[in-house]
């Protein structure tokens, strides 16, 4: 693909009018003035107002996996608003919809988990662990159990509760005091955890991160521990295959809830429908939001152990937890649509195969390089870390901004996507072909080369 030739003539109108009145998530004046204005998209490629085409490089924002253009999300989404544009999902009321999403969810879940509530997206969906979290240890007699633990470069959302948990430190400073009971611990990190002598392997010495902290606070006031099964927005991290096994069995030993994080991993994206199914794991609690309506329309929700849920209806009490938008049946609609694509084409198998081409081809293209330290991933997702060192993988200097100027190069080539800090974040839609997963490491290669030689 060649540079994209910019006038801006359309944009800039846009912008004016967009700086004047709109405030934006991560909002930042500077940022935004080179901001661009999405018109259209088709596939794995989206259009700006100047009616310049890109390779969407991160699915939107991981979620958008069957693309832009899907007349059946469309369509069943038009349908369920004309027959009913809304109806309340608080007990005592449900829809057609909703139960058969429940349904559906029960089937390609964990098979301890059959029940779920539903949500408009991700964060709502860690706050509403987080309670339902305290609420069941309450249940059980030991109403102290409300420590969250999550790890380092987590990322969980960005409500108040959701930003806590959050294991990424610049989502913190502007709104701390932060909720009291909330801890991190080091993630496994492959590339960076430094590994005790002692220890058995990197995986179980990364796991026993969560032993310690657990002791150190001491089990009896322990709820949870959160954890994706790769890390998305905090740069891709692959855990180690022994990693999970050994969470598990610490989780158990403790009493904490393992709660599963599959906002970015669910519904196919990692070559698996769940994350934790690569290494043969079952939560206790899940997180869902992103690519179960591909975007097309806010929804997320938690998947319930049967346990749980058994305690919760045993108890005599409602819930005093509720979302207006909660079981939203047009949302639902959409999300049971998302899933008849999600089998029908397979994105499994999809994601394995592709993921594969995908992480091969992007270490042929930057491998080599002196400044790329990694190039990690596992199924339609990867990551590509820079560094200032290879040998000794020390980073580059965060005033260096060395991960934006490469971003920045990117959308010249005609490819966009987001960075964490000098990791370049790779998770096009599950549907792009072969010769675009090709044309992304071309891309992100030259786009290295241009900054970093």
């Amino acid at each position: 693909m060649g540079e994209i030739i910019v006038t801006n003539a359309t944009e800039s109108k846009f912008i004016n009018r967009d700086v004047a009145h709109l405030i934006h998530p991560l909002h930042s004046p500077s940022a935004h003035a080179s901001a661009k204005v999405w018109v259209t998209g088709d596939g794995a490629f989206i259009e700006d107002a100047d009616g310049n085409r890109f390779i969407d490089c991160l699915s939107g924002l991981w979620n958008n996996t069957a693309g832009n253009g899907r007349t059946e999300l469309a369509d069943a989404a038009s349908q369920q608003m004309r027959q009913m544009g809304f109806a309340s999902g608080y007990a005592g009321s449900s829809n057609p919809r909703a139960i058969e999403l429940s349904e559906r969810l029960a089937e390609i879940t964990y098979p301890n988990i059959n029940h779920f509530y539903l949500t408009s997206g991700g964060g709502e969906s860690t706050d509403s662990n987080i309670k339902l979290a305290r609420y069941y240890w309450k249940l059980k007699g030991k109403p102290d159990k409300t420590k969250v633990i999550s790890r380092i470069w987590g990322y969980h959302g960005v409500t108040l509760a959701a930003m806590c948990a959050t294991g990424i430190s610049s989502y913190w400073p502007m709104f701390e005091p932060r909720i009291p009971g909330f801890f991190h611990i080091p993630g496994p990190y492959p590339y960076l955890y430094e590994t005790p002598d002692d220890a058995p392997s990197q995986g179980i010495a990364a796991a026993n991160e969560l032993e310690k902290k657990i002791l150190e606070e001491g089990a009896d006031t322990v709820a949870m521990f959160i954890a994706e099964p790769v890390q998305g927005a905090g740069g891709v991290i692959v855990p180690q295959d022994d990693y999970f096994k050994r969470i598990r069995e610490i989780c158990d030993a403790y009493d904490v809830l393992l709660v599963s994080d599959e906002v970015i991993t669910g519904f196919g994206r990692t070559g698996r429908m769940f994350g934790l199914e690569h290494w043969d794991v079952q939560p206790d609690l899940i997180q869902f939001a992103k690519a179960i309506t591909s975007g097309y329309f806010p929804l997320g929700g938690i998947g319930i152990s049967d346990e749980i849920a058994q305690v919760m209806n045993d108890s005599g009490s409602p819930w005093m937890h509720a979302y207006t938008y909660s079981s939203h049946p047009v949302g639902c609609a959409v999300a049971l649509a998302m899933l008849d694509i999600i089998e029908k084409e397979d994105f499994v198998a999809q994601a394995q195969t592709k993921g594969k081409r995908m992480l091969v081809k992007l270490k042929e293209a930057l491998g080599d390089h002196p400044h790329v330290g990694e190039v990690r991933g596992l199924g339609m997702m990867c990551g590509v870390e820079l560094v200032k060192d290879k040998a000794s993988k020390q980073m580059f200097d965060a005033k260096d901004g060395i991960g934006a100027k490469v971003h920045v190069e990117t959308v010249k080539r005609g490819m966009f996507s987001r960075v964490r800090g000098d990791v370049y974040c790779v998770a096009p839609p599950i549907v792009t072909g072969e010769n675009t997963i090709d044309d992304i490491a071309d891309i992100l290669g030259a786009s290295v080369r241009a900054v970093l030689g």
